[in-house]
């Protein structure tokens, strides 16, 4: 087998931005890959029926445009092509009209009642400050702040739990319902500490280049970063199983685009004691009911606004965010859970045939459930969408145990690479001054499971290489 400075065992997001880093750095560099595809959850496919296009894991991507790293990519030379829907985010209301979030946040102010003031007060003051926040906010938490007093500031008000920080801060049950369903990304109960942190930076995001959806699908952005990878020298080997060490060539890296639990397989006895304790320890978090639709007609959506929106937020005011998610932590579903979806074909014609669409949507399970929840996020959209159900001609079903056999990176169908609890939404995967370096010699740990965690940044395998490269190429980073 042929010799490589450096290898990447897996191609998902996180894989493949520290394959570029480090072809970008002169390196020989090799990824395997287990799927017939690379991109890991980066993938777009005809679930239901043919040519209805459906993502099979991430859909919509507000990380991947504020990425430094991503940002430094020329993938619109290889295909790659944004689309914007008017609005960023609809969040509808059963007993009042639907929250409109733009990305003028002036334009989103105007629809939260007696908040607009403090809302836009307290958006202008994160996202003047924007770039240096998400500089630190994609970096390990073990480091010296490039600007203090901003990440000081930030880091108040990301340490509080959502569920105190919307009471604190907004007096209205407008602001507060499009806050909770905002820090919801975070998978976790609402009134734990740091989740916060989670809401501010999609938040911030929202106003700074939307919340986007790639052209053809998430696909798309895999084949983009393939494409850059192979044009600086790097090769793909698709369909390759990498069950341990021994299965990989000689190199001076490896990079494991793994979580935790696979590391633990890959090097059984080989693992430092310590390593093994901490990663044995790992937690993973509530995981994901996910549901794919190809649909005769838009959804009928009560609310005109949601028309508009490519995101939409089913969680009714805050409260009722607040009780949803803390199902799924104590092992429940509630019946009426909060739910993401994604209504791509409105604004992409690509992703269905002409004058039929698609939808994506997905609510919070307990950890590993087999539960069937297709029932109850069909009828939580049929409370703001009158009809969604007649418009059905066909869908796919995956739970949490399911969605884990089709990506082992999704432990028990956790879709964030580990429980987003404070302690290890700060020290992933575990206390370490290098979060990234293993135990063992010449090997990197790259996934979501480190920081900054979840959500298609590639900042995770970006660290990772640099980490091994002794320093940092983005000059804008």
């Amino acid at each position: 087998m042929k010799n490589y400075d450096a290898v990447v065992v897996g191609s998902g997001p996180n894989g493949l931005a520290a394959a570029i880093t480090l072809a970008r750095a002169g390196l020989a560099v090799k990824v395997f890959e287990k799927s017939d595809f690379a991109g890991g959850g980066l993938h777009t496919a005809e679930l239901t029926l043919p040519g209805f296009l459906h993502d099979v894991c991430s859909a919509v991507h507000p990380l991947a445009v504020v990425s430094p790293f991503f940002k430094s990519l020329p993938l619109a030379k290889y295909g790659l092509r944004w689309v914007h829907s008017p609005l960023v985010l609809a969040h509808p209301l059963l007993d009042d009209e639907a929250i409109q979030v733009e990305v003028s946040p002036e334009d989103t102010a105007q629809n939260l009642g007696d908040d607009a003031g403090t809302y836009l007060r307290f958006i202008e003051s994160m996202t003047k400050y924007s770039d240096e926040i998400f500089a630190d906010i994609f970096r390990p938490a073990l480091h010296w702040p490039r600007f203090p007093a901003v990440w000081a500031r930030f880091g108040m008000s990301a340490l509080m739990p959502a569920k105190t920080f919307s009471r604190l801060r907004f007096r209205g049950s407008r602001a507060r319902a499009l806050f909770a369903g905002i820090a919801a990304h975070s998978n976790i109960p609402l009134d734990r500490y740091g989740t916060t942190a989670v809401g501010l930076m999609l938040n911030m995001s929202a106003h700074m280049q939307g919340w986007p959806i790639p052209a053809g699908g998430a696909r798309e952005i895999a084949r983009a970063m393939v494409a850059y990878f192979q044009a600086l020298g790097g090769e793909v080997e698709l369909g390759y199983h990498v069950s341990g060490p021994a299965s990989l060539p000689a190199s001076r890296y490896v990079f494991l685009d793994l979580t935790p639990r696979q590391i633990l397989h890959f090097f059984g006895q080989e693992l430092h004691p310590r390593e093994r304790r901490n990663f044995s320890h790992f937690r993973y978090g509530p995981g994901v009911f996910k549901v794919d639709w190809a649909l005769s007609q838009p959804i009928p959506w009560k609310d005109l606004a949601c028309f508009d929106a490519a995101t939409v937020h089913l969680g009714n005011h805050a409260k009722d965010i607040f009780h949803s998610e803390e199902g799924p932590a104590r092992g429940e579903i509630k019946p009426q859970p909060f739910v993401l979806l994604s209504q791509p074909s409105l604004f992409d014609k690509s992703r269905a045939p002409e004058d039929k669409h698609v939808a994506w949507a997905y609510c919070h399970v307990p950890q590993g459930s087999q539960i069937d929840a297709t029932a109850i996020i069909e009828n939580q959209i049929e409370r703001f969408a009158p009809g969604f159900k007649k418009a059905i001609l066909a869908r796919s079903v995956l739970n949490a145990s399911a969605l884990e056999k089709m990506n082992p990176n999704l432990i028990g169908g956790d879709i964030s690479g580990g429980d987003m609890s404070l302690k290890q939404l700060l020290f992933r995967p575990g206390f370490k001054l290098n979060p990234y370096r293993l135990d063992v010699e010449k090997y990197y740990i790259c996934s979501s499971s480190t920081p900054p965690g979840p959500g298609v940044h590639g900042m995770c395998g970006f660290n990772a290489a640099q980490g091994a490269l002794g320093g940092r190429s983005l000059q804008s980073y």
